[in-house]
């Protein structure tokens, strides 16, 4: 197995380091998954029913000025990486200035994934800073465990309210209950709610806008004035919107009626999944 990969634009470094920043807060332990066209972090195991799932996906073309890997085999070209989520975070942070930054699986007695930063100095020449991160080579009788999700046809989808304004409004509510009704509607519609025996509280967005049904597998008759609910668990919500720093073109709701809450943010270059189970 072989894995080597070359990063030199500053908009490509920045966004690498907002996916590790956002990955990090979401997942203790992430799987790496190393695939010819693309970089995948998910969640490592195959976790409880109740617990949030997390899929992100890097397009190798887009970031990457070099890449080079060489899977398990050539029928299997993949490679799954197990690592500590925070780790990768620290050495990418480290590379805010850089001029070009290098991944590459390494063996350093154990399997390292090592992270190498070039800054630039004053005296011309450049000074190379070096992260080795340990990591477990996932055999392939893990793979199983932490596969491509593939979602059921949503009740109702919409495009989120902005991110920063629906993480304000969910960190008030967030003190006066444990869970949150999420609702949504096919005409744009989207409420939020706590009740508890002592208070019941409301938001209210409008106008939203929906995807077209076609991308989300809505049904196509569904009454435009109903509304689909799922309850979910405020601190997973609430982890979600406070680790977000990818700064999506597109971010979806999509409710799975009582079952399942949806998040997709949507950037040119990268996509992020998350699925909070209802509570």
């Amino acid at each position: 197995m072989k894995f080597k990969a070359k990063i030199t634009s500053k908009r490509s470094l920045e966004l690498f380091i907002q996916v590790s920043a956002t990955v990090a807060k979401l997942a203790k332990v992430c799987v790496l998954r190393v695939c010819q066209d693309k970089l995948c972090f998910s969640l490592a195991g195959p976790g409880a029913v109740h617990e949030a799932r997390l899929w992100c996906e890097v397009r190798r073309g887009a970031i990457f000025h070099q890449f080079r890997m060489e899977g398990v085999s050539e029928e299997l070209n993949e490679i799954h990486l197990e690592l500590t989520a925070e780790h990768l975070f620290r050495a990418m942070r480290s590379a805010g200035k850089a001029s070009s930054l290098k991944l590459q699986l390494t063996n350093k007695r154990r399997p390292c994934l090592t992270v190498a930063v070039e800054l630039a100095s004053q005296t011309g020449h450049p000074r190379v800073m070096v992260h080795d991160l340990p990591v477990r080579v996932r055999p392939r009788r893990w793979w199983k465990e932490c596969p491509e999700p593939s979602v059921e046809a949503a009740d109702a989808s919409v495009h989120l309210p902005p991110v920063r304004t629906l993480k304000s409004i969910v960190e008030r509510m967030a003190n006066m209950g444990d869970h949150m009704l999420v609702e949504a509607s096919p005409n744009g519609r989207m409420n939020l709610s706590i009740e508890t025996d002592v208070v019941s509280i409301k938001s209210y967005f409008k106008n939203l806008g929906n995807p077209p049904k076609s991308a989300v597998g809505t049904p196509q008759d569904r009454d435009p004035e109903s509304m689909v609910q799922v309850q979910v668990d405020n601190r997973k919500l609430l982890q979600f919107l406070e680790g977000q720093h990818i700064n999506p073109t597109t971010a979806l709701c999509n409710i799975l009626s009582n079952t399942l809450l949806h998040l997709v943010l949507v950037h040119e270059d990268v996509s992020l999944q998350y699925f909070i189970p209802a509570s």
